[in-house]
Formats: structure tokens, sequence, C-alpha cells
């Protein structure tokens, strides 16, 4: 690990303004991501600027009847707080989902949102990742890319994005909160958060030098049944091949949003239009732009088949309410 400097901040503006004036720098807060990605060097900021002094960690009513989420909510509590399971119950089961209960209590929202991908490409320094070192090239695009994007991607790049919680969070048209250098505030539709990879695979989100999340806010309630189906290689502590977050109404529409498929949790609301007709049709206009590799394309059949499933659940508790 190379050496770094450290700071504690009292105010977000003050965080964010560091963040700036120092042009290696970055935020910690749980760390469970960045923590590792400095051991291997992949990650080597010269300024660390420490924001868990914050006053950022408390889950909040709004005014409109939804949920303001600080971003230093830990992820166990997220999950377990009694609103979000009520109301938003598809969030707290993609946080039970997702890690192990260890990783869950020091992770936190904001930087949930922006970890970055388990592609193992990335992680071996040996190999070239435009997201790692851009303009090396992408060693998925002839390598293993069992576990890549069908869709979404580019000639630079094919990782996923591997959060859980972002698939959720997706679903419910989550927006995320931030303030810039000089105390700016302005506030994201979590759609437009991540970017396509396209020619610069290592931009991947909106954020721009030294703004820093400070919450994500949730609208009101949907109600309906809420699901989150995650396909994996083992049963916990592993990232999803194929992931479905569905909200599903009692008249049959709702609805859905994909993870392990593309640099961004996959939505589109044409297709959930469909979705009274069954998932055939939803998963056909989902993945009408897809162009997988030879060892990725079961993710295709496999999607289809964990939206059938989730969607067969998602009725019978209809029914059952």
């Amino acid at each position: 690990m190379k050496s770094f400097t450290y700071e504690r901040v009292k105010t977000p503006a003050e965080a964010a303004t560091s963040a700036a004036r120092n042009p290696g720098a970055k935020f910690i807060a749980g760390g469970t991501n960045l923590l590792d990605l400095m051991k291997l060097e992949i990650e080597s900021p010269s300024h660390l600027i420490d924001v868990n002094g914050l006053a950022l960690d408390e889950i909040q009513p709004t005014p409109e009847g939804g949920l303001r989420i600080g971003a230093l909510v830990r992820n166990t509590d997220l999950a377990a707080d009694m609103r979000v399971r009520r109301d938003y119950a598809v969030l707290s089961r993609a946080l039970l989902a997702g890690a192990s209960g260890q990783l869950r209590n020091r992770a936190t929202t904001a930087g949930n949102l922006l970890q970055r991908t388990r592609c193992p490409y990335f992680y071996d320094t040996n190999q070239p990742c435009n997201k790692r070192l851009p303009g090396s090239g992408c060693a998925a695009l002839g390598g293993f890319s069992r576990q890549h994007a069908v869709i979404g991607a580019s000639e630079a790049c094919i990782a996923t994005h591997p959060s859980d919680m972002a698939v959720a969070m997706r679903l419910l048209d989550a927006e995320i909160e931030t303030v810039g250098p000089n105390g700016q505030v302005r506030t994201l539709p979590i759609a437009d958060f991540y970017r396509a990879p396209g020619k610069t695979p290592h931009l991947e989100n909106a954020l721009t030098r030294g703004e820093l999340i400070t919450a994500v806010t949730l609208p009101k309630p949907l109600g309906g049944v809420h699901l989150y189906r995650k396909v994996r290689d083992r049963a916990s502590y592993a990232f999803a091949l194929v992931s479905v977050a569905a909200i599903v109404q009692a008249d049959g529409s709702g609805r859905v949003a994909l993870g392990g498929v593309a640099y961004k949790p996959w939505r589109n609301e044409a297709a959930e239009a469909e979705l009274a007709r069954g998932a055939k049709p939803v998963a056909e206009q989902l993945f009408a732009d897809a162009k997988p590799t030879h060892e990725n394309e079961y993710k295709l059949i496999l999607a289809q088949r964990t939206l059938t499933s989730t969607l067969i659940e998602a009725r019978s508790s209809s029914h059952e309410i």
C-alpha cells in the first residue's frame, strides 16, 4: 500500500472542498471496498478524507411521504429499519442478499452505490483493464466472460455493477442527493447516475470532482408484493450472476429491475407494460439489444427463468393477501 495523508472533516461542504483541492483524494467511510483496492494498489489515493464524523447516518421521513436515507447509514441498519421492511421490502431483501453480516455492519449506503466492479481482470494488475488503466484494453473480451455483462457493454468494457442494493434503489426510483465544493447541492435520479462504459469505462458515474453523496431519497411507498431473487454460484457472499427485483400489484402490473447483466441496474419501463403477459415478453424487451459472449449468453435464459419464478411467487403472495 502506498503512503497517503489523512484528515477528518466536520461538514459535507468541507469534505467536498477538500476533495476538490486534492486531485488524488478519496472519501472513506466503511472502507469495505476501498481498503481492499488500496492493498492491491488498484486504488492509490494520495489523501483520504474520513467522512464518518458527518451527521449523515439517519433515516428520516420526507414531506412527500417517502424516506431520506443518510449516506452513512449502514447496510445492516437500513435493512432492519421497520419502515424499510414494511414499505420498501424489496430494498431490505436486496441488502440482506449482499455480502456478509460483518460487511453489512460496516458498509454504507453511499459506499454501496459507489463500489467498483468485481471483474477478475480489474483485480488482476497483470491484465489489461480500461476501467483500471484507461487505454490498456479489456482482457475480459477475449478471456473468461461468464460473469460479465450481456447488455449495455462496449468494446472497451463488459464489466457488471456488483451492487444488490442499487438494483432495488433503481426499482424504487430513488434519487441521490449530493454536495459539491463551496456547498453546491444537487439531486440526481438513480436512473441517470451510472455512466455507460463507452470508450471511458473508468468514468463510472455522474459525480464531479469533489462531489459527495449525502443522502438517497425514496418516494412514497408503492405497495404490492416486493421480491428480490438472486442467482449466484454459492448461497452466500457471492455476487449475482442474475438478480431480479420486482414489485407486483394485485392486477398484475408492476416494476422489474435486473442485476448482474449490465454496467448498472437494468430496467426498461416500457418492458414493464408486458408484465401481465408473463416473463417472456418482458425479457424480450429488456434484452432487445443484448450482445452476449459465447460464455455468458446463458444469462439471457437464466434471467427469463428467474423473472418467471419471481412473478409466480409474487402473484401467489398477492392472492394470499
